[in-house]
């Protein structure tokens, strides 16, 4: 259908002639069959003048003749013209179909004998000019029907004075049937026509209103799930893509929920559904490898059954519990920011003091006992120097100082310079299994900030772990995904015990810590951080090689935001030092 008839549609307008304007499709199927019952009346004529030819006693060949001439006309116009409308005039197409049947059934009218009334034929033309043509063709063809049968009659009235009053009152009689199928048949066509434009205008107000709801559902913030009974996944919009990790490009239909190790939560919830048939409301656990778990607040819907031998769809709406506790984290922040920088700046200025007050001590101190004190005082200063330092850090506005400072790195040279200088600042440093890729791995970081996130891990990590050999193991994994993106991923493992699950629900969160001696701002910075350049970073429990053995660990991982193709071109051979 045409723009145009769309806009006619979608408006509600109705011009005087739309009966078959806005559906050519159904336009040429009445058109063919009425040619196919054309050219059919005409074999039927045929065989009738021939049998008649075979019982007349002074058989006439004309009728014969005009008949076989009538069905060679509506064959070829069956198969050779193509579907056309009357128009408001008399025209070509006109001529060729209700011209050639009025002259034709009127030529056989006036050869008739008194055994054959060839007037009923008459019906065809005037019911295909209402139906094919124009209100006006429609009343046109009707008239013309109507004086051709009074030219009769007044023709037969000149051979037989004495029967005229019967043969004029035939003609009007049929005359008015002819106006009265007209009228009617015009009516039924407009109707149906308008019924169509009806239906069509509701159609397009369905898709108007699924585009709309597409869109949303495309858009939306949590992610939407449609599941039937036998786990098969229907439709998923991006935000289930991305809380279910299911990879860019993936059909929805391929995927199957028992398949999926760490879909069995989800797979559990929708079972519950369609058992109980009943709303479910539940957090649950999404575990990938590479990617974390990602607790998700899922709510079920099951919908109606079209039919009893069908079962419905469940909708499955799932929320990142990760987002509502960052919305969380921002309103309490907002409340705390301006508190916790006034009293950093309040305790900064009186700390310097204290840390400069302690140095003069110290250079006139000459008992061990008093030294060790002095020591103990300055430690301690700076820890908590560091704890302002990172305090205010925390509350200052985001700006723009991350992104301007990041540059190219090559993470298979950065990170053993990095471990070098964490192992050789203080004592009693594990060492530490590196493990990186052959190649090259290119990613867009500051060098500093990179520095802070890495040794912050690697600290966490020393406390916990055990004394055997590779208990600190650092692996740089490089993928190529789908295109010519790659994707890199440092993991920090560590053979220390699991963590208890609300110190897990809580690690990147600010001034939240499991030690006391610890500001607990360490993993929240480094979130702050890779969100500043694009990456992510994550925690999960793994298995890594120790000693010929297997041992579960914690780890650490951050994805990077890796360089462009063109960029990655025009990198420098060597890292800024």
């Amino acid at each position: 259908m045409k723009l145009p008839a769309l806009a006619s549609l979608w408006s509600g307008k109705k011009s005087p002639e739309t009966d078959f304007n806005d559906h050519p499709d159904e336009f040429d199927r009445l058109w063919r069959s009425f040619m196919t019952a054309r050219a059919t009346l005409g074999g039927v004529l045929v065989l009738l003048q021939v049998s008649l030819l075979g019982l007349a006693a002074a058989p006439s060949l004309t009728p014969l003749v005009i008949c076989a001439a009538y069905l060679m006309a509506t064959l070829a116009e069956r198969v050779m013209s193509a579907p056309k409308q009357s128009g408001l005039r008399f025209n070509g197409t006109w001529l060729r179909t209700l011209g050639v049947d009025l002259l034709a059934f009127t030529a056989l009218q006036a050869m008739q004998d008194s055994s054959i009334n060839y007037t009923p034929l008459f019906a065809l033309p005037v019911l295909m000019a209402s139906v094919l043509g124009s209100q006006l063709m429609a009343l046109a063809s009707a008239a013309s029907v109507t004086l051709l049968l009074f030219a009769h009659a007044g023709w037969l009235s000149l051979q037989a004075p004495w029967n005229t009053s019967a043969l004029f009152s035939q003609a009007a009689l049929t005359g008015a049937g002819c106006f009265a199928i007209s009228f009617i048949a015009r009516q039924m066509v407009s109707r149906l026509a308008s019924i169509e434009l009806k239906a069509q205008r509701s159609q397009l107000a369905a898709a108007v209103q699924r585009q709309v709801n597409e869109l949303i559902i495309e858009t939306l913030g949590d992610g939407v799930l449609v599941v039937d009974a036998q786990h098969l996944i229907r439709s998923a919009n991006p935000a289930a893509q991305k809380q279910l990790c299911i990879p860019p490009g993936t059909q929805n239909r391929s995927l199957i929920l028992t398949n999926v190790p760490g879909w069995q939560g989800l797979r559990h919830l929708i079972d519950e559904t369609f058992r109980t048939q009943t709303t479910q409301h539940l957090e649950i656990s999404i575990q990938h490898e590479g990617h974390g778990t990602r607790l998700v607040m899922a709510h079920t819907q099951l919908t109606k059954q079209l039919n009893p031998d069908a079962q419905g769809m469940c909708v499955v709406f799932l929320q990142d519990q990760r987002e509502l506790q960052a919305r969380l984290r921002v309103e309490k922040f907002a409340s705390m920011g301006r508190m916790s920088a006034a009293v950093a700046h309040e305790i900064r200025n009186p700390l310097a003091a204290i840390v400069q007050a302690n140095a003069l001590l110290a250079e006139d101190l000459s008992d061990p006992g008093l030294q060790q004190l002095s020591r103990l005082v300055q430690q301690n200063a700076q820890r908590l120097e560091k704890t302002v330092h990172d305090i205010l850090h925390v509350v200052q506005s985001p700006n723009t100082d991350h992104l301007v400072q990041a540059q190219p790195l090559d993470l298979t040279l950065t990170l053993p310079r990095i471990c070098r200088d964490w192992q050789s600042h203080g004592g009693n440093k594990p060492n530490i299994a590196l493990r990186l890729p052959n190649t090259q791995a290119w990613v867009w970081f500051d060098p500093e900030h990179l520095r802070r996130i890495l040794i912050n891990l690697l600290d966490n990590a020393q406390r916990y772990i055990s004394t055997r050999p590779d208990a600190i193991q650092i692996n740089l994994d490089k993928s190529w995904e789908t295109g010519a993106s790659a994707r890199i991923c440092l993991r920090v493992w560590s053979d220390g015990a699991p963590l208890d699950p609300s110190v897990e629900q809580h690690l990147f969160e600010p001034f939240f810590s499991s030690e006391s001696r610890s500001s607990g701002l360490g993993l929240y910075i480094c979130r702050e951080l890779c969100d500043s350049h694009g990456a992510e970073i994550n925690y999960q429990r793994s298995t890594r090689a120790m000693g010929g053995q297997m041992f579960t660990g914690n780890e650490f991982f951050v994805v990077f935001k890796t360089l462009p193709p063109h960029d990655l071109q025009s990198a420098p051979t060597k890292p800024n030092e």
